[in-house]
């Protein structure tokens, strides 16, 4: 095996397997740990700002690369879609959501760099999924601006065709049958970007992006929490006294005739 067919076809399925096994592996022992490890709770001004930024950029991000590696160019052809009409399409939301995720993703680390009591709350095993999410991230926007969006710069009036090599070649992947040749003339941007991604989907399970799988569908239908007091001496909390009429002191007195003595 050369390193070609290691790139483009050992790495990327031991990367898948790793995967799976791994998130089969998390749930099976370490459901307490399934979780986002929140840290709101040491800042959320600059988190509620950031955090929608990156998430929501992702989000489109993800249906842009299901869009884009997964249809091929006959379909879009077969639609009466032209391929400039087709780049520009995927091109400017693209961008668009690269440009959110970027920040987003700033926002978060500058966040946990910064605040201390956040940066003495993040975890070894943080620090490390922020550096191949963040390599992962950054590839794939630098590929797609000096590509796609400057691509004529390169020679490339509609940017670079991914959906001649890279597409079919994810494609035949998973069908079990690789093609690693579609991936030798690919621009490097790109290969760098696949390798980044591919790294990230193997560490996934075993860190906190591992709450990305879970969808809270049970919480609309969870009963809710009741809160008792383990106290047995807890009574039911009387008027504050701050409201009660004021008494004159006849009547203070004779509230006072009227109470029965202890010894009574």
């Amino acid at each position: 095996m050369n390193i070609q067919e290691f790139l483009w076809v050992a790495f990327p399925w031991l990367a898948v397997v790793a995967f799976f096994v791994g998130i089969f592996w998390r749930w099976r022992t370490d459901q307490f740990g399934w979780t986002t490890h929140s840290s709101q709770i040491y800042e959320s001004k600059l988190l509620r700002l950031s955090s929608p930024l990156f998430h929501w950029g992702m989000m489109f991000v993800i249906i842009g690369h299901i869009m884009g590696l997964a249809i091929p160019k006959s379909w879009t052809r077969a639609m009466g879609i032209s391929d400039t009409a087709y780049h520009w399409i995927a091109t400017i939301p693209g961008t668009i959501a690269g440009i959110m995720v970027v920040l987003g993703l700033i926002g978060l680390l500058y966040r946990r760099i910064v605040n201390r009591s956040v940066f003495l709350a993040t975890s070894k095993s943080d620090k490390v999924m922020y550096v191949f999410l963040a390599g992962a991230i950054l590839s794939g926007f630098f590929a797609t601006v000096s590509l796609q969006v400057f691509g004529a710069s390169s020679g490339l009036p509609h940017g670079y065709d991914y959906r001649e090599t890279i597409s079919p070649w994810l494609r035949q992947l998973f069908i079990l049958n690789p093609q690693p040749e579609l991936m030798m003339d690919a621009p490097w941007q790109f290969k760098v970007h696949v390798i980044a991604g591919f790294t990230l989907i193997a560490i996934w399970p075993f860190t906190r992006l591992v709450h990305a799988m879970s969808a809270p569908v049970g919480y609309v239908s969870r009963p809710y929490v009741v809160y008792r007091s383990r106290d047995t001496r807890t009574t039911p909390n009387k008027l504050h006294q701050a409201w009660e009429p004021i008494r004159s002191h006849t009547e203070q007195l004779d509230i006072h005739n009227q109470t029965p003595s202890r010894g009574a």
